[in-house]
């Protein structure tokens, strides 16, 4: 069993930056591959990025490459998505989520099953 718990949400000007942190409970973190989703209201949930369980391979979306990284820090149990850049479009509910079924990352919400509660981020233009 894995607990997640995002942080790091926040209202921040068009151009700015923030960086989310995810903390996971349990011994075995570094087993999971990590990814990074978002959700508006009505709308279906995200991929934004995913990285694999020693942060050698790393997935980005589209939208936002270029512009947001992932990185984790197994002695810490955590991930984290450093968002720069940020748009107005980037407003959304982020999730943090951890699959044990995959090896490597992956951009379907089927693949994880952890989830944690979401943190706003808000960007005004």
């Amino acid at each position: 069993q894995v607990q997640l718990v995002e942080s790091g949400g926040g209202l921040v000007q068009a151009g700015g930056s923030l960086r989310l942190s995810c903390a996971a409970s349990g011994r075995t973190f570094s087993n999971y591959v990590m990814g990074w989703f978002r959700q508006a209201p009505e709308k279906e949930r995200e991929f934004v990025a995913a990285l694999s369980w020693n942060g050698r391979q790393t997935y980005i979306a589209d939208s936002v490459k270029g512009r947001f990284t992932i990185s984790r820090d197994n002695a810490k149990n955590t991930v984290y998505l450093q968002m720069n850049s940020l748009k107005p479009e980037d407003t959304d509910v982020y999730y943090c989520a951890a699959s044990r079924f995959v090896l490597l990352p992956s951009r379907y919400t089927y693949d994880y099953n952890y989830w944690g509660q979401g943190t706003q981020v808000t960007v005004s233009s």
